[in-house]
């Protein structure tokens, strides 16, 4: 894809990496870039830096602020005190747990960026495990447990430690940036993630605490496999951008080299001394810690910039980048394959396409057996006199509502060609008058928690389990509650299977032929014209629900 004339988003663009990308993409002559951070003073500055460049190349430069991972009205404040606001904190929980709606992207920070902007290119810089992993679930998890044990567990306590749970986090993350990034028409995105431990293994030796390595890292890393996962399956959603990611594993460095004041956090290190020598059984009792002089002032020293991940003394960045330890990679070098991965030049970089690469798709020998498995099941069922249908076990339970709607249509009319010419009201009748009189048929979905909607709409039959029930977002009435999961007999139903199967007996019959070629995909058993219940969930699932797999 050419950068020429485009919009190019560069989240967490104030950063180390984040810098290195839009200096490299300003080479490509976009028409906009926009640098995303967490506040806008780390914006306004990468806007000056990035300033003049832009300039020369006509560029017009952007920038947005806030936190990602809460509705846009929360952006600018802190997590904790998000979470010491009771309607906030509850806001935050709802929109993380409850169902993804159109209202939740909309209401988000990254969904909220992500239609404004409407960019064609996305490249995410963001230290997204690093981001949730140091919300520290131990910790909470921790206080709820002390919480608890003292009889002081509430619903404080509680909303606080759902909102620290990485994986909810990340998955909401996940399907808001996918809904997001459809609605803006976004055509490629790419992430700069992490491995969590620059590249080392289980024995790093650079960690959080004494523990090595420490829970809060092992986390780190489990987010990163964890998104990496998610980019996979992203890529092969249909709709979607081309997605791909860069994974640095080596520590990254640096933004500059300097001498002034140390801040850790954004806020300097005080230069204090000790005012007395403590006995040791004293040293950590209380007050202990106002055994100090404030002299003053800051702790000044010689500093290499490693962006988000601080500043190091030259000790420190000795160690940390020696052969055999994390060593270093520049962010101009991940800069690099990021914008060949954007210009569709193959990097042997990207994880998403080594994936691809690595993992076993189908086989012609799964696919030949397949039609052996479903001709001695369908015999074992005709010697028996058994029709299964469905057990509810494969979910979600929309399929075996399909299924057992289709075996009602494939008892009543047989064919896809008689199925077509059905009398919707008739064919309610009929169905009705099916499930009254055969015991087993009704027995089976009933069985398995599916309720049985009758043709009036205004009574249903069911069983003890109800696989699908109302809820306070789906409420009694709403259809959403019949699509899902419940056996529907009324006429408007039939008249949309009519449309089913006219449309897959259109298909069938229009494709191109065997002797034509290999242009045409032939599933088994289409040429008997008889409705079959699994090809006609499957039909429904790839092409109404959009659910097809693009990539084997």
């Amino acid at each position: 894809m050419d950068l020429r004339d485009k919009t190019v988003l560069i989240l967490g663009g104030a950063g180390l990496v984040g810098l290195a990308v839009a200096r490299r993409a300003l080479e490509g002559h976009p028409a906009r870039i926009i640098l995303g951070s967490l506040r806008e003073s780390e914006v306004e500055s990468a806007l000056a830096e990035l300033g003049a460049q832009a300039s020369e190349r006509g560029v017009a430069l952007d920038g947005v602020w806030g936190d990602l991972f809460v509705p846009y009205d929360m952006k600018d404040r802190t997590r904790a005190d998000i979470l010491r606001d009771e309607d906030t904190r509850g806001r935050l929980v709802d929109d993380l747990y409850g169902e993804l709606t159109e209202d939740v992207v909309l209401r988000s920070t990254l969904g909220r960026i992500l239609i404004d902007a409407s960019p064609e290119i996305i490249v995410d810089c963001i230290n997204t495990a690093g981001a949730l992993a140091y919300q520290n679930v131990f910790a909470s998890a921790a206080r709820l447990r002390e919480a608890a044990a003292a009889d002081r567990v509430d619903a404080v306590a509680v909303d606080t430690h759902l909102a620290t749970l990485y994986l909810p986090q990340l998955i909401r993350h996940t399907q808001i940036a996918l809904e997001g990034m459809k609605s803006a028409g976004t055509q490629v995105f790419v992430k700069v993630g992490t491995a969590g431990t620059g590249g080392m293994g289980l024995n790093i030796p650079f960690t959080h605490s004494e523990e090595r390595p420490s829970r809060v890292l092992l986390a780190k890393s489990g987010i990163a496999g964890a998104q990496t996962l998610f980019l996979y399956l992203m890529a092969r959603t249909p709709g979607g951008p081309a997605v791909k990611e860069v994974k640095p594993t080596a520590a990254i460095s640096w933004k500059s080299i300097g001498q002034g004041p140390i801040e850790r956090g954004g806020k300097p290190i005080r230069r204090v001394d000790a005012t007395e020598a403590l006995p040791l059984a004293d040293a950590f009792g209380p007050g202990a810690e106002n055994a100090h002089l404030d002299m003053g002032g800051a702790l000044e020293g010689v500093f290499l910039d490693a962006g988000e991940n601080g500043v190091f003394t030259v000790g420190e960045f000795e160690t940390l980048t020696a052969l055999g330890l994390m060593e270093f990679v520049t962010p101009e070098e991940i800069a690099d394959n990021v914008v060949r991965e954007i210009l569709s030049h193959p990097t042997g970089k990207d994880v998403v396409t080594a994936l691809d690469a690595a993992t076993m798709g189908p086989t012609y020998r799964a696919g030949v057996l397949r039609s052996a498995a479903i001709d001695h099941m369908e015999a074992l069922e005709e010697r028996a006199g058994i029709r299964s249908v469905a057990y509810e076990m494969l979910g979600p339970p929309r399929l075996s509502k399909l299924l057992f709607e289709a075996e009602i249509l494939r008892r009543l009319y047989g064919s896809l060609e008689a199925a077509v010419a059905l009398d919707p009201v008739g064919s309610a009748d009929r169905a009705a008058a099916l499930i009254d009189e055969d015991a087993d048929l009704r027995q089976r979905i009933l069985s398995i928690g599916l309720p049985i909607l009758l043709p009036s709409g205004k009574e249903l039959l069911r069983g003890p389990d109800v696989k699908v029930r109302p809820e306070p977002d789906i409420p009694l009435g709403d259809e959403r509650l019949i699509e899902r999961g419940w056996v529907d007999l009324r006429s408007e139903n039939w008249e949309h299977w009519a449309d089913r199967c006219r449309a897959l007996r259109d298909e069938i019959t229009t494709r191109p032929g065997v002797e034509l070629g290999s242009m045409g995909d032939h599933e088994y058993g289409d040429l008997t014209g008889r409705i079959r219940p699994g090809r006609m969930a499957a039909w429904i699932f790839r092409y109404e629900d959009k659910g097809e797999r693009i990539k084997r």
